[in-house]
């Protein structure tokens, strides 16, 4: 199974134990609601699927590496107790409440969420002093004497013993007690997950060429050598920000995080090239319709591998592009409900105190949204620049209002809608421009290739991206509707993907 499978098979999992019948009782008795153990190799993505998951249930997280932690944080501190057992004291040891289980409770109060999930990563890589903690959690859903919440979903991940020396199996009675997912790693999954994370391009399509560099795990006489998913995703966020810096990519800097020299060698090499393509082909004017006839032989006569990597600037320019676009329409769509939300709030005989107390009042909303949402692990890139871009807009429109004359909210109120044109505008340039760029990509390929499968490549990584799909729903694209359908339907489609996948082998 790969991780987006396995990402809804635990959401499946998890609305079926939040279920509940006419009485508000869960209709999957907590006894029967297994605790949910993920089996894969490390550094794919494991733990990011629960966050994506709290996230679209709507439900809390609270997430643990449990080999950080030492017996008495997992299960609480011992204490003595007088107790009266048949009219005779006795002392007795008690625990206090569990790190983990006191942190589930907070997570409830900070956030308001009572229902959740309780994520412990590495849970067979423990101490041997934890392990039969580790048991009884899975066991009992219990920590020392601790239950975990009504509500709270156990889920639970670890590494097969290949990839770890201190991993501890599970005995029979334990894992008849779990509901385990094994998952493998698969770069086409990862790809739609690199867009919708604003994946370096070079990466991308480096991985796209050299899929077989996606995941490996080697022993050898000088010890181990790997490259994860998660090494690749934090060496894009690294070489984004030495880009920035005007910081060289180097093959030292590179290895870092690809544990693997020959593989941190190679892509080394690669990016030189890619680099060194992004110059050459000048894809921000290819993409604004300067198109040359030199540019056109260039590409006809360049190797396989070079086609793929203009394609892949192309489409990693297209994804900015794409994002743009998306969050600018997200902003617009938010101010305009807030503003809907104020003018509902107000009459013709709203003084202009209270306009402004209303208005000062709608402006706070989006910071008190973009704190509630990180408190609960919700926030992501994207509404996050959402709700921070919002909340600058709104104070500018209070800002605004109070500088203007007259005892009229109406005549305020005109000013702020003014200032909300102004987001419109701007979203319909970014829209008008977005949709050029996409029309001159395939223009581009058109007259290079026209339908073969170089275009094919570039559809294929389209329909891969999310924000493109969104963006071509709500805005359309004729050139993409004509070469989805003839080239990505029937028999002419098997017999390029046929080619391209001997080309790559």
């Amino acid at each position: 199974m790969n991780i987006l499978q396995a990402k809804e098979e635990i959401k499946h999992t998890i609305l079926a134990y939040l279920m509940k019948d006419e009485f508000g009782c869960y209709k999957i008795p907590e006894v029967r609601q297994r605790p949910v153990l993920l089996m894969g190799p490390p550094g794919i993505g494991k733990t990011a699927i629960m966050s994506q998951i709290a996230k679209e249930c709507n439900i809390g997280l609270v997430s643990y590496t449990i080999t950080h932690h030492t017996r008495q944080s997992a299960i609480g501190l011992p204490f003595i107790l007088q107790k009266d057992y048949g009219g005779k004291a006795y002392s007795v040891t008690e625990y206090t409440m569990s790190e983990i289980i006191a942190s589930v409770y907070e997570q409830i109060e900070k956030t308001g969420l009572k229902e959740g999930i309780l994520f412990i990563d590495e849970i067979n890589c423990v101490s041997e002093t934890l392990a039969p903690t580790m048991l009884q959690f899975l066991q009992g859903k219990t920590f020392g004497n601790h239950k975990v919440p009504e509500g709270w979903i156990i889920a639970a991940a670890g590494n097969p013993p290949e990839y770890n020396k201190s991993v501890r199996p599970f005995d029979i009675v334990t894992l008849d007690r779990v509901k385990r997912i094994d998952i493998q790693e698969d770069f086409n999954v990862w790809k739609s997950y690199g867009y919708s994370h604003h994946i370096h391009g070079a990466v991308m399509t480096y991985l796209e060429i050299k899929k077989e560099n996606f995941y490996c795990v080697e022993m050898t006489v000088d010890g181990k050598r790997f490259v994860t998913a998660r090494g690749w995703e934090d060496l894009s966020e690294m070489m984004k920000a030495y880009e920035s810096l005007n910081i060289p990519v180097t093959e030292a800097m590179i290895i870092q995080y690809v544990q693997h020299p020959k593989i941190a060698r190679d892509f080394a090499n690669y990016y030189d090239l890619y680099k060194k393509y992004e110059t050459s082909y000048d894809v921000e004017a290819l993409l604004s319709g300067n198109i040359s006839e030199k540019m056109i032989r260039q590409i006809q006569e360049a190797s396989f591998d070079e086609k793929v990597s203009v394609i892949g600037l192309m489409v990693s320019r297209l994804n900015e592009a794409f994002i743009e676009a998306y969050r600018i329409d997200r902003l617009t769509e938010y101010l305009y409900e807030k503003l809907k939300t104020l003018k509902s709030e107000i009459s013709d005989n709203t003084d202009v105190a209270r306009f402004m107390a209303l208005l000062d009042q709608t402006a706070s909303l989006a910071e008190s949204e973009r704190n509630l949402l990180e408190q609960r692990g919700q926030l992501d890139k994207d509404t996050g620049w959402v709700l921070h871009k919002a909340n600058a807009l709104l104070k500018d429109y209070v800002h605004c209002a109070s500088l203007v004359d007259g005892s009229q909210w109406q005549d305020r109120f005109e000013c702020v809608k003014v200032k909300f044109n102004e987001t419109v505008s701007n979203r319909e340039e970014i829209m008008e421009h977005t949709a050029k760029m996409l029309d001159c990509g395939f223009v581009f390929l058109e007259k290079a290739f026209g339908e073969s499968q170089e275009m094919v490549i570039f559809l294929t990584e389209l329909n891969t991206d999310s924000y493109c799909l969104k963006f071509i729903q709500d805005n359309g694209c004729e050139k993409y509707y004509q070469y989805n359908q003839s080239l990505l339907f029937g028999e002419k489609r098997r017999e390029i993907l046929n080619n391209i996948s001997n080309m790559m082998m």
